[in-house]
């Protein structure tokens, strides 16, 4: 089969998206501006790397997710985008240029995550606490979500971020359990809930999210609700799956708008304070009302 051939293939296994999927280019002043700021203080945002749909809405509104740790991950997930690989050295002025750019971008609340850093003793803890103590001296009103790894469920390290009471954690499970072991690979199911359940057993406000279409029942769906509510976690996101490229793992269906308002009904019932679900939802997509 030839090059054009295979990439004929290629497109013809991958299902077309519905119209409920587009999403305006990211315009605009305020656009520019964090664009521009996240450029010149060399930051890696997860709104970039994961190539999120809502980038141009929150951009556009001064608001983004800022990725530490640098942007090559230890794992390798069959739905992320960010690069996996050996990562550079621990930039120790990272929580600085970080902590700069909520100041110079006055936000009343910003979301922080990582890659994995798997390499490092810590799991990279030591910069996640620097960052969060430096965005509390330069920019005292910003409130603020983290949105941490599992740290291979070494304990010491989850409590280094306990112990510097971010607003709101975020844990996310991504994916329903029997699909875990395939969305991802180095990734524990119930360690996982365990990470939530440490988090709330010390009065940490609790968040966590998955993504449909990957395909998951919905029987699936409401199981993992009802594990997320046994640990009590807060807040839950329900988003629909893109694959980022064909290497990714494969859409398997498109879930409707209507079903995702029906899973938040559900989630609701079940006990959740909040409930965000929608094609288009992403962990940090209103982020800022996650804080009540």
């Amino acid at each position: 089969m030839s090059e054009k051939n295979s990439a004929s293939a290629t497109e013809h296994k991958m299902i077309r998206k519905p119209d409920w999927l587009r999403v305006k280019l990211p315009t605009g002043k305020e656009y520019a501006q964090v664009r521009q700021i996240v450029a010149s203080h060399k930051l890696h945002t997860i709104c970039e790397s994961g190539n999120c749909p809502n980038m141009g809405e929150c951009w556009g509104a001064g608001t983004a997710t800022f990725m530490i740790l640098g942007n090559i991950c230890t794992r390798s997930c069959g739905f992320c985008n960010v690069a996996t690989g050996m990562p550079n050295p621990v930039d120790i002025h990272e929580p600085e240029r970080i902590a700069e750019s909520v100041r110079l971008m006055n936000l009343k609340h910003c979301v922080i995550t990582s890659v994995d850093r798997d390499d490092l003793k810590d799991g990279g803890a030591g910069i996640w606490v620097e960052t969060i103590n430096a965005i509390r001296k330069a920019s005292p009103q910003t409130k603020f979500e983290t949105l941490i790894p599992d740290f291979q469920g070494k304990w010491e390290n989850l409590q280094q971020i306990i112990d510097v009471k971010p607003d709101i954690v975020s844990h996310n499970l991504e994916t329903v359990r029997r699909l875990t072991k395939q969305v991802r690979i180095q990734a524990k199911y119930d360690r996982s809930l365990e990470v939530l359940k440490r988090l709330k057993a010390a009065g940490v406000k609790t968040k966590s999210g998955i993504m449909l279409g990957l395909g998951e029942t919905e029987k699936e769906i409401y199981e993992t609700m009802d594990d997320l509510r046994l640990v009590e976690c807060d807040v839950m996101t329900i988003g629909q799956y893109l694959q980022p490229s064909p290497k990714h793992l494969p859409v398997k269906e498109f879930i409707h708008p209507e079903k995702f308002e029906k899973h938040k009904q559900v989630g609701i019932e079940k006990g959740f304070r909040i409930v965000e679900s929608g094609p288009l939802i992403r962990s940090s997509y209103h982020a800022e009302k996650h804080i009540y």
